[in-house]
């Protein structure tokens, strides 16, 4: 057997998936003698294409599945796609738009049939992309939002809570898209600055000269204004009492209204109340009993609520005209540059409009206190923490949940009307089916809601929706609650909490007993990475380049529990050269062990060596810490502890210290060696299995036939994972190899400081009454001749001459120059050496010093150049050590 010379991800990645999905290896079953554990995907849009937000979650998510299913554990990912009501309605509009073809031309029905012949031609993309990822789902269990199993939970969950008094229809002001012409939640708008102006202007009092002054964003809305308000702390307005105002423009009679909402700091400290159009100015009317007057249709064109001259008019250019006519009509005071945050549709990048409306909601309260129990008893825990106070303040001032939207693709609101002679009194039915008849007058003529549901009343189902509820499923009563979401803190409202709601309402348990919050994939210069910034790469291309492995391994390497990551595309040759390193190390090893059948991999007939041992009890602590991290969820300790030992450890000392043993005639030492490169090498392979699967599994079909308990193990995937083992302990064999380590290291920092020729050999002089020490450097002569270049070494109390000096656990350990190097101008090298320091040190310290440094640096920079100080210290004091010892 032999490894190929290199391995190409690209010739490798896709064969291995179609094999593990071949072996129906990511199934997961009810299995009675087995723990379950279960992962929900975050549903992906079915419009979505793979981001690095995807790769960071989806990687995490199946770095916790495959752990896992090697545990033993049932594991068991369920993976789906969410509907996305308007994105969807959108993308397919666009596109029959360029066949001339409208929505409102050709009827729900048929608008519908294209929806779904779109979801079939393309609604599967993001699935296709997150299986070149490697995800591990069980694709068998895949779900969609609006499959009818799901469809039947959200009409079973909207009759129950609609039962319950929970669900009601009302008018309250939500965001509104003129484009879309549909509510939108909060999460569905993007804030983006917009350089704009402060209106200010006059309010006349009734029956007298006087008047009051206003600042507005939006001088169009004040044609339905009912009132104006102050703060009644404002001293300002202190006097005001009973005083009407009159509209301009209009000539309505406006009262004026005292209440702590108001920003005594906004403008003049007194504002136009038009609670029709924006949300707090609805929230006062409902307070202060005013009239809510409706100025704009769904479009944003203004109605017959406004005097004639402004009717039909699109918001803006209304605006236009009533900036027009109050400078006209002298009540424009004046305009002032203002910069504030503008909310924006998130599809379609219209101005959102507040807008009151029916619509449906759901009471949030009733359902809030036992999410929030659950999760500060730790019920359910979450990692960070730190997220525990933001979720807890969200759900202490929750408000009701407007889940209805105007749209066609969507889960149509299982409500129907009694449409008698055109109009009836009859109240709402709410059934799972149209009725043939009302059931209280008989009418055969019945229409249903037009309205469909929020996307997220879907997807607030899905720990327990996915697995078969509302019936009682042998996979419901086994998989449920789930193990562990992993899920990004921006959705911790929308999705998390309404998600544990669901849970405790329905299935009177938690939904997962574990959340995970990913960081935020950055830019090197800390901005989010976005498709409209143009600095995200496409995921897909980095693993054509680098391949999913080494893509994986660096985005968890960088993902610090609670930080945001700093990405760039060049950072993935962090996950290449590791994988290249494990590839090497196991063609080296593979090249070195001879014929399998001459193994005795059986540890009562090895006598294993010092070195063994060492390397032995330095791996079952990291199997140990790696097990812990990754029961703690932190990903990015994971990843740097198996490397930290498998680079360092491993590659960079056991297999340098084994290979004369390798090359000698004493098969005891032979075999020791081989059974120890093969067991460590094939333990490293599962512990770096969930987070970088296709290099492990590549190359553990090499090497199990070699090991008796791997060798029927159809994948590295149903190996177990590795236990702690504390037999290898030894104290003895850790002071050995350590004293052997840093004997080696200092040769080597000598001979680079001293620029010592590579191939020339040198001797040492070691001064030392420790039989110990000398007992070591001797068993391990051949390892420093191998590697340091050490000839010979010689046992004396005097210093030679010119000698570089090693002191390691009190023994010192001479290297002479005199005759290796030139000594003279070694010294003006390194004296040189040490200006260039001290210069570099002079212009650092002059910074540090400067106090608008010190005030006005990113306390990054403060750090980064306090390190570089503390490292030119350290270089120069060992420096200038070195250079004494030319002196001598």
């Amino acid at each position: 057997m032999e490894l190929p010379k290199q391995y190409n991800p690209k010739d490798k990645e896709i064969k291995l998936y179609e094999f593990w999905l071949e072996k129906n290896i990511f199934k997961a079953t009810v299995n009675s003698s087995k723990k379950p554990y279960t992962i929900v995907i975050p549903p992906p849009n079915i419009t979505g294409i793979l981001t690095m937000g995807h790769v960071l979650n989806n990687t995490i998510q199946d770095i916790l599945i495959r752990w896992k299913r090697m545990c033993g554990y049932e594991a068991c990912w369920i993976p789906g796609t969410d509907h996305a009501g308007i994105a969807t309605q959108n993308v397919v509009e666009r596109e029959l738009s360029k066949k001339h073809i409208y929505r409102k031309e050709i009827g729900r029905e048929k608008f519908l049939e294209y929806v779904w012949q779109w979801k079939e031609k393309y609604g599967a993309t993001i699935i296709t992309q997150l299986k070149r990822l490697g995800c591990s789902c069980d694709w068998s269990r895949e779900r969609f939002t609006l499959d009818k199993g799901l469809s039947d939970a959200v009409k079973e969950v909207f009759i129950r809570l609609y039962n319950e008094g929970l669900i009601y229809k009302g008018k309250y002001i939500v965001n509104w898209c003129p484009r879309c012409a549909t509510a939108l939640s909060d999460d569905e708008i993007e804030y983006n600055e917009h350089n704009s102006y402060l209106w200010y202007i006059k309010y006349p009092f009734y029956n007298s000269n006087d008047y009051i002054v206003v600042a507005t964003t939006r001088p169009e809305t004040m044609l339905g204004d009912t009132a104006i308000a102050v703060n009644p702390e404002d001293k300002r307005y202190k006097h005001l009492t009973d005083e009407k105002i009159v509209l301009p423009l209009v000539g309505r009679k406006l009262t004026i209204i005292k209440d702590e909402l108001v920003d005594p700091e906004f403008g003049t400290g007194a504002v136009k109340v038009t609670p029709a159009h924006d949300p707090v100015d609805f929230q006062l009317s409902i307070k202060h009993n005013l009239e809510q007057i409706i100025i704009m249709d769904i479009n944003a064109i203004t109605n017959d609520n406004v005097p004639e001259t402004y009717r039909g008019l699109d918001r803006y250019k209304c605006r236009e005209k009533v900036i027009d006519d109050l400078k006209s009509q002298g009540f424009l005071v004046k305009i002032e540059p203002y910069t504030h945050a503008v909310g924006h549709c998130y599809r379609c990048n219209t101005v959102i409009e507040p807008y009151l409306s029916d619509q449906w909601f759901v009471k949030m309260k009733p359902l809030a206190e036992k999410a929030l129990d659950v999760v500060l008893t730790k019920q359910i825990k979450f990692y960070p923490e730190k997220w525990i106070k933001i979720y807890q303040h969200w759900i202490e001032n929750i408000r009701d949940w407007c889940i209805s939207r105007q749209l066609w693709w969507g889960h149509r609101i299982p409500v129907y009307y009694c449409k008698k002679n055109g109009y009836s009194n009859c109240p709402p039915i709410v059934s799972r089916n149209q009725p043939d008849k009302c059931p209280n007058c008989g009418n055969t003529n019945i229409e249903q809601d037009p309205d469909v549901l929020d996307t997220w009343f879907s997807s607030w189902l899905w720990p327990f929706s996915t697995l078969g509820w509302p019936e009682e499923t042998d996979d419901l009563k086994y998989f449920y609650p789930t193990d562990t979401l992993v899920t990004g803190p921006d959705i911790i409202f929308f999705w998390v909490a309404r998600m544990i709601m669901a849970g405790m309402k329905f299935m009177n348990e938690v939904p997962f007993k574990n959340v995970y919050f990913t960081s935020m994939v950055r830019d090197l210069q800390g901005r989010k990475m976005s498709k409209s910034l143009g600095n995200s790469p496409d995921p897909l291309d980095l693993i054509d380049e680098y391949g999913a492995d080494s893509l994986r391994f660096t985005i968890s390497y960088l993902s610090p529990l609670g930080q945001d990551i700093l990405f760039s595309k060049e950072k993935c040759e962090i996950g290449k050269k590791l994988c290249n390193k494990i590839w090497n190390a196991s063609r080296f090893i593979l090249m070195n062990i001879g014929d399998s059948q001459e193994h005795k991999f059986d540890l009562n007939e090895l006598e294993l060596e010092t070195m063994d041992k060492w390397i032995l009890m330095e791996y079952y602590i990291t199997v140990k810490n790696v097990t812990d991290n990754l029961d703690k969820f932190e990903i990015c300790e994971y990843t740097k502890t198996i490397y930290d030992f498998f680079w360092d450890k491993f590659c960079d000392w056991y297999l340098e210290l084994v290979k004369p043993r390798l090359l000698s005639n004493n098969i005891k030492t032979i075999m020791s060696a081989r059974f120890t490169l093969v067991k460590i090498l094939v333990g490293c392979l599962k512990l770096f299995h969930p987070v970088i699967p296709f290099i492990t599994e590549e190359i553990y079909q090499y090497f199990k036939s070699l090991i008796p308990e791997e060798k029927n193990n159809i994948s590295i995937m149903l190996s177990n994972w590795e236990v702690y083992d504390n037999s290898f302990e030894s104290i003895e064999a850790k002071n050995e190899i350590e004293f052997l380590i840093n004997l080696i290291k200092e040769i080597r920092a000598i001979r680079t400081e001293f620029n010592v020729v590579p191939k020339s050999f040198i001797d040492i002089v070691v001064n030392t009454d420790d039989e110990k020490k000398k007992l070591i450097i001797d068993k391990y002569l051949s390892n420093l001749k191998f590697m340091t270049k050490v000839e010979k070494v010689l046992y004396e109390k005097s210093k030679p001459e010119y000698s570089a000096v090693i002191v390691i656990d009190n023994a010192e350990i001479y290297i002479p120059l005199k005759n290796i190097i030139d000594l003279e101008k070694e010294k003006l090298r390194l004296e040189k050496i040490c200006s260039d320091i001290e210069n570099q040190l002079n212009i650092v310290r002059k910074k540090l010093s400067n106090e608008q440094f010190i005030k006005n640096a990113p306390e990054s920079e403060i750090t980064r150049v306090k390190l570089i100080e503390k490292e030119s210290v350290d270089k120069l004091v060992k420096l200038k050590k070195y250079i004494e010892m030319l002196k001598q």
